[in-house]
């Protein structure tokens, strides 16, 4: 206490710096960018009311306020808490309101091609083992790509080691003429 009383100045610049702090805490929670910074802010900002309130209570002496101060953080948390929740919620809603989207796109489609082909979708629908083959003869063609990709490669590196060693052949022949 008696800090308090011989230098008050160091309590009153804490609590302007603290004001400091909750200024731009505010100014985070209400620019964002994202929701997570915002969820963020508000907790900062409540865990800066409550040392305010905790070093009030030592600079006045009022033990009650200590009270105040645990009663604010029980609701800070829980504002906290109920906020995640609803901005989960909100973007849990907004992915399955694109995936419906996604969905009607592709049905829309899939009627659009139907109407173009004129053949109904019981005619259009394929067999699995006509997916099996479709998919085998894909991944022989992925293959046989792949091989002639590697075989390229290959000769190339052939090329540069051929065009390396004449490099060199030619240049200690020129080394070595005696002229």
């Amino acid at each position: 206490m008696r800090i308090i009383w011989e230098h008050p100045w160091i309590f009153i610049s804490i609590f302007i710096f603290l004001a400091i702090l909750l200024l731009f805490c505010l100014i985070r929670a209400i620019k964002g960018p994202t929701i997570a910074d915002r969820v963020v802010a508000v907790n900062m900002m409540g865990t800066i009311v409550m040392v305010v309130i905790a070093m009030l209570a030592v600079y006045m002496g009022e033990g009650y306020l200590l009270d105040i101060c645990l009663i604010y953080a029980m609701i800070s948390f829980l504002a906290v808490v109920v906020l995640t929740k609803i901005y989960s919620g909100v973007h849990l809603e907004k992915l399955a309101k694109n995936k419906r989207q996604q969905q009607k796109a592709v049905q829309a489609e899939s009627i659009r091609e139907e109407a173009m082909t004129g053949h109904s979708g019981a005619e259009t629908t394929r067999t699995e083992e006509e997916r099996t083959e479709e998919t085998r003869t894909e991944e022989i063609r992925t293959e046989k790509v792949r091989a002639q990709v590697i075989r390229t490669e290959e000769i190339k590196t052939e090329r540069n080691k051929d065009t390396n060693t004449q490099e060199k052949n030619r240049k200690g022949a020129v080394h070595h003429d005696p002229h």
